[in-house]
């Protein structure tokens, strides 16, 4: 008898637990690369280059390993690395579609990794603005079969900053799920 009346008491204290993760908590918002961009957010060969922006056709000219280049090429890297990220994404839960930059791997299996928009973008310089490269941590690291697959990833996201030699991400994401991107399912110019 104690027993039932014990469960009779306990009951009550397990239904707020069951329902603690709210729908908001457990469905992610669907984002594509542009939704991780500021609206009022442009990037101009001014931003890039400086002055020399004005004088574009005298740039073919620098040799890579001048002096100038060189300056031109650190006010660049510095500019994509300080892109501006949207704070109200923090914390939230987002699904998004891109390529992945390994960084971290044992064996066969990748733990951490840039996603990235574009086939590419990291590989060759200079890379993406860093609202447009995303840390991605995954615990049991996953198989990458081919670099050119691109995957969907699913996790929290935060406007934490990583810095690796690399790139430079505006975003961070623990990553929870990890799946092919079916580009025969997509709908056209959904990317």
């Amino acid at each position: 008898m104690r027993f039932w009346i014990l469960m009779i008491l306990l009951i009550p204290l397990a239904f707020p637990y069951a329902t603690a993760q709210t729908p908001s908590e457990t469905s992610a918002t669907e984002l594509m690369w542009d939704d991780l961009m500021p609206e009022d957010y442009t990037l101009s060969l001014y931003d890039l280059f400086g002055e020399s922006a004005n004088t574009f056709d005298s740039l073919d000219s620098l040799d890579d390993f001048s002096p100038e280049a060189e300056a031109l090429m650190d006010r660049m890297l510095q500019v994509l690395a300080s892109a501006p990220v949207r704070e109200e994404l923090d914390g939230q839960i987002i699904r998004i579609p891109g390529f992945v930059v390994p960084l971290e791997a044992d064996m066969n299996r990748v733990t951490r990794f840039f996603l990235v928009p574009y086939f590419g973008a990291c590989i060759h310089v200079p890379p993406p603005p860093s609202n447009q490269i995303i840390n991605v941590h995954f615990e049991p690291g996953t198989r990458v079969d081919s670099l050119y697959d691109a995957i969907w990833i699913e996790g929290r996201l935060s406007t934490e900053t990583f810095n690796h030699e690399m790139g430079t991400s505006g975003y961070t994401v623990e990553a929870v799920i990890i799946e092919p991107y079916d580009f025969d399912e997509a709908e056209e110019g959904e990317w």
